[in-house]
């Protein structure tokens, strides 16, 4: 007996050392369920800030971030050894479950922002941690049958896990009808365009790239309404499922609140001093932000319930051929030919038809419950979205519509089969902002770019930064321009002037630095297949070099006290020798295509092309003052920048199409905020003759300065 005091007394030492460490882990979980809840919060202000009241998923989106830190906030009842018997530690356990309930229900959304592999990964990891969850919960129910009836809130516990597995059930009923919903999208956005396009007359553009401001936000709120509407976040939050899961969680929300509600009434508002656990006062800790959270977590899911119920819900509750239509043609299709053995395949396709079928199946009795519950919860609070609904018509009624009466958009609303027409307020929304978005972009304005643009009266400028007269560096040939780096060059060199206006070199630097993002869009457009990555990279290394340092390759621009002519054959001395060097130097066969040398050399080659095209211009016997010749670049960029900025009217056009459905929204949001920053541009330059170019050559400076040389012949 004396020999195993001492050991009973190691092994009580070795116990306590092994827990000690509990308490901080409670608060790692903690700290995970903190994160997730403050970026569901952040989704939830974002959504009633911008008055989408269907919540797109930004801040919260199930990516593996996001399913790692849910993994963690779930330490507690997936910890089978670990004593939690008592009041706290129970709620805890039950609050860590409606937690991630909570967190499933506002996954929902994410879906639509994920391409096909990615929801179904996705939706597959999700669906194992949930039941992992709800393996763990069962065993610990198993193994404490003989104890139940000590159980603290045992009732609620099995509730909000019967919860959370229907609640998991509709989210991957709605994985499914996302993947099988997005090709019809597509084929409906396309046909849509074309209908768009066909009552405007190509788009409402004509072929002198002359249009009103008026046209153009017609135009692009067509295409907001069309991308908006066909969102595949918003078709998910219009869905059934996801609206009965808001129902759900709401229902979940309220079972937590019940037993914590219950269980402080039985232990007279103490529930919080009665862990016992090894994880000690983190406890409490956990209960108080999963709680917190589960309560935030609950508001966008509720909300997009409501506004479900406040549809007119006339649809029948029959299920629609797209929830199960990829697992149909999954069905159908046939196996895979590297199976080579008849009765193999046969076998394997008559099981794999058996499964799909049970899947098939489940996916109906899921849509028809979620609209069978969704029928039911509307006449328990049909009353109240009676009045909620009313009220909202006064209002409507009674304040002055600021959207044109004459332009009817909800053709251009893309509905599901079997989808009632959006509401009114909806659509209103929608068209308001656009509006909002275009005051933005006017508010935006660039007015140092648009008194830079007031020095330029002609396009010479473009045709006059380069001449053939002056021999290249390499056997190559010339390197092809963009319109980005002939003006990052040209400001290096006019900023290089020490004697120049200190107020006109701040002008020109802040005026390019606000057209550069304009210019780069464009240079986008031209270079479609990426051909001039390099020479485009060249213009953002020697931009990001001439805004921030006020350098050239490492040289200050402020140390020179030449004349702005020595300044010029400085330049181009310096450009010249760092070409010549490294052609020389290379014996890489790659380098020897202009096109893939370092953004240095090319930013050099085009400094030495510059520079000694200056220089020629001038002549060898003139000297005019540094001022002239600033003047001078001052105004060939403002040429370059008048005629490259030309395109932004093409450029809206192309921002209101976008080839991935997940992107599109996003960028007519562009378009809109484009045109609202470039109106008084283009109302400034449509005052100008430009060359009869069609919109594919106008985006190419190339065929600009051949169209203007021609016309000076």
């Amino acid at each position: 007996m004396e020999a195993t005091a001492p050991a009973a007394d190691k092994d009580e030492t070795i116990e306590r050392l092994l827990e000690a460490p509990m308490t901080w882990i409670g608060t790692y979980v903690a700290a995970a369920s903190l994160i997730c809840a403050a970026a569901m919060a952040a989704d939830t202000i974002q959504g009633l800030w911008k008055k989408k009241r269907w919540f797109p998923s930004k801040y919260f989106p199930l990516n593996a971030t996001s399913l790692t830190l849910l993994a963690v906030a779930m330490k507690l009842p997936v910890d089978l050894t670990t004593r939690m018997y008592t009041v706290t530690d129970r709620l805890a356990k039950i609050s860590s479950i409606a937690f991630l309930s909570a967190a499933v229900a506002n996954f929902l959304t994410s879906l639509g922002a994920m391409a096909d592999k990615e929801v179904l990964s996705n939706a597959a990891a999700l669906a194992v941690l949930v039941i992992t969850v709800f393996v763990n919960v069962t065993i610990q129910i198993i193994q404490m049958h003989s104890y139940l009836q000590s159980r603290r809130a045992f009732l609620e516990e099995i509730i909000v896990i019967a919860l959370m597995l229907l609640l998991i059930l509709m989210f991957v009923s709605s994985a499914a009808m996302i993947v099988s919903t997005k090709p019809y999208l597509e084929k409906k956005y396309h046909e849509m365009c074309r209908s768009a396009a066909d009552e405007n007359g190509d788009d409402g553009f004509d072929a002198e790239r002359v249009i009103t401001a008026d046209k153009l936000r017609v135009c692009i709120k067509k295409h907001w309404m069309i991308a908006e509407t066909g969102n595949p976040q918003f078709v998910l939050a219009r869905s059934v499922t996801c609206s009965a899961s808001g129902l759900l969680t709401l229902l979940i929300a309220l079972v937590l609140l019940e037993a914590e509600f219950r269980m402080a009434k039985e232990f007279d508002l103490n529930i919080l001093d009665q862990a016992n656990s090894s994880y000690g006062w983190s406890t409490k800790l956990v209960l108080l932000t999963q709680t917190a959270g589960v309560i935030v977590a609950a508001i966008a899911p509720t909300m997009r319930w409501l506004t479900a119920c406040r549809r007119s819900f006339t649809t029948s509750v029959t299920v629609e051929s797209y929830w199960t239509q990829k697992m149909v043609e999954l069905k159908q299709s046939s196996l895979s030919s590297q199976i080579q053995n008849l009765k193999w395949r046969k076998a394997i396709h008559i099981l794999r038809g058996q499964f799909l079928q049970i899947c098939i199946s489940l996916q109906h009795l899921t849509v028809f419950a979620s609209k069978l519950l969704l029928l039911l919860s509307l006449c328990f609070t049909a009353p109240i979205i009676s009045f909620i609904s009313y009220a909202s018509r006064l209002k409507i009624e009674n304040r002055v519509s600021q959207t044109n009466p004459q332009l009817d958009l909800s053709k251009y609303a893309m509905l599901l089969e079997g989808e009632e027409h959006l509401r009114s307020q909806t659509l209103d929304k929608i068209c308001k902002e656009v509006d909002q978005v275009i005051e933005k972009g006017r508010s935006r304005k660039p007015k140092n770019l648009l008194k830079l643009l007031s020095k330029s009266s002609s396009f010479k400028g473009v045709t006059q930064f380069d001449s053939n007269e002056i021999p290249s560096l390499h056997s190559q040939g010339f390197l092809p321009h963009c319109w980005s780096l002939p003006l990052v060059t040209l400001s290096c060199v006019a900023l290089a002037f020490p004697n120049a206006d200190k107020s006109e070199s701040d002008l020109l630097l802040r005026g390019v630095a606000e057209g550069l993002p304009l210019v780069k869009l464009v240079d986008k457009i031209l270079d479609k297949k990426g051909r001039l990555a390099s020479v485009r990279h060249a213009a953002d290394v020697a931009w990001v070099e001439l805004e921030l340092y006020h350098m050239w390759q490492d040289k200050d621009l402020n140390e020179w006290k030449k004349n702005a002519r020595e300044i010029v054959e400085e330049l181009a001395s310096r450009g010249e020798k760092t070409v010549v060097g490294f052609v020389k130097g290379t014996r890489n066969c790659v380098m020897r295509n202009p096109l893939n040398w370092p953004a240095n050399v090319i930013g050099a080659d085009a400094m030495y092309r510059v520079a000694r095209t200056i220089l020629l211009r001038r002549g060898e016997g003139e000297g005019e003052g540094d001022e002239a010749l600033f003047e001078e670049v001052c105004v060939a960029i403002a040429d370059i920048l008048a005629a490259c900025l030309t395109n932004m009217v093409e450029v809206i056009r192309l921002k209101c199409h976008s080839k991935k459905i997940e992107k599109r929204e996003r960028s007519v949001r562009r378009a809109a905020l484009l045109l609202g920053e470039t109106e008084e541009i283009s109302l400034l330059l449509q005052q100008r003759q430009v060359p009869a170019l069609d919109a594919n050559k106008a985006v190419n400076i190339e065929e600009w300065r051949r169209a203007l040389a021609l016309a000076q012949l």
